[in-house]
């Protein structure tokens, strides 16, 4: 019954796929230093890419663990609920955003990125794409 409701619950989620790339596109275009953004479940599943890279997957199950250890985090400080998760590297970014209860928008960024610009439009990005996430799984 349990791996019925999975499945059920992963068709849903791909059929917001659309307009979760539509976002995605949007995002690039808005941040030109964005180097890849990518829209995942929760526990790793990618729902839509753009992004040049061929390991979406793997980016995808990476976000997952990250995020099991930044909400973790954000509980046992007294933070709240999980919203973002930064990381900079030599070349560049690599941000996480919360999108809805059901998923996270991964981007990542040249390092002359803009940080509080690409917060801006991530977080807005983030918003959109869990309403239609969400609202996908809210669906019968």
């Amino acid at each position: 019954m349990r791996a019925m409701r999975q499945r059920a619950e992963r068709r849903q989620l791909m059929t917001a796929s659309t307009g979760v790339l539509d976002e995605l596109h949007r995002l690039r275009t808005r941040l030109p230093q964005l180097t890849g953004a990518l829209a995942a479940s929760v526990d790793g599943l990618v729902l839509a890419r753009d992004t040049p890279e061929a390991e979406a997957e793997t980016v995808a199950a990476l976000t997952a663990a990250a995020l099991g250890v930044a909400v973790r985090l954000t509980e046992a400080t007294g933070q709240g609920r999980f919203r973002e998760l930064l990381v900079r590297g030599e070349n560049g970014y690599v941000a996480t955003y919360a999108a809805g209860a059901a998923a996270v928008l991964t981007v990542t960024a040249e390092p002359r990125v803009n940080v509080g610009r690409l917060h801006l439009e991530a977080r807005r990005a983030g918003a959109r794409i869990g309403e239609l996430v969400d609202g996908a799984l809210e669906r019968p």
